[in-house]
């Protein structure tokens, strides 16, 4: 797809809004304005790419409200070269915004159509990161510890093998509740047994899931 003047610009207004809605990273701010969402969506909800909205994609999940991800993303407080690890990839599209900002992305889908499909729409855009079809409550302890940890689903309890996975001074954004709300927390590890937690509001998400999907 182009990225056309139209886009760009509804992309700006988007934008803005996100900052009237208290969005102060500018950072975050300057990646989705960069980051062509509609190249995320099914052709079906073009028209409604740059609404401050989430939108069913493949394999009965979504793409995040752009709100949403840039909340998750400020929490993160990403740097260049800043390795994270997301755990469902999804469309793609936070994937592409940590990528925008200069982060080196470790990301797991265990949905296969959606592992492979986001691979050829980052690459198509330019972006790389590395994917892994598999299990995220795994994580990837061989690549790090990581700077960043964020979860794109929602879980009752933190993973058990995810905090472990961070470095010193990292942090983990997780929306954790029941299926019909969840809290945004930030975990921050302070030392090697020592974890300090925040809340940051309420969400809705889809479930994380253990395993993987091969059709």
């Amino acid at each position: 797809m182009t990225d056309s003047f139209l886009a760009k610009g509804k992309r700006k207004k988007l934008v803005d809004e996100l900052r009237r809605k208290g969005i102060a990273d500018e950072d975050v701010l300057r990646a989705i304005n960069a980051v062509p969402r509609h190249d995320f969506m099914d052709p079906a909800f073009l028209n409604h790419a740059y609404t401050d909205k989430a939108f069913p994609i493949s394999s009965g999940q979504t793409i995040s409200q752009p709100y949403t991800v840039a909340v998750q993303t400020a929490l993160l407080q990403v740097k260049k070269r800043d390795k994270i690890l997301e755990i469902g990839t999804g469309s793609g599209y936070q994937c592409a915004v940590l990528a925008e900002m200069g982060a080196k992305v470790y990301t797991i889908e265990r949905y296969r159509e959606l592992y492979l499909k986001a691979q050829r729409t980052l690459a198509s855009l330019g972006y790389t990161a590395d994917f892994f079809y598999g299990d995220g409550y795994e994580g990837k302890p061989q690549y790090g510890p990581f700077d960043g940890i964020i979860l794109t689903a929602a879980t009752k309890e933190i993973p058990e093998k995810l905090p472990p996975q961070l470095k010193i001074g990292g942090r983990m954004v997780i929306p954790i509740g029941n299926t019909d709300s969840q809290v945004m927390t930030l975990v921050i590890r302070k030392g090697e047994d020592d974890f300090e937690y925040s809340a940051h509001g309420s969400f809705v998400f889809v479930p994380l899931l253990k395993g993987t999907v091969s059709e």
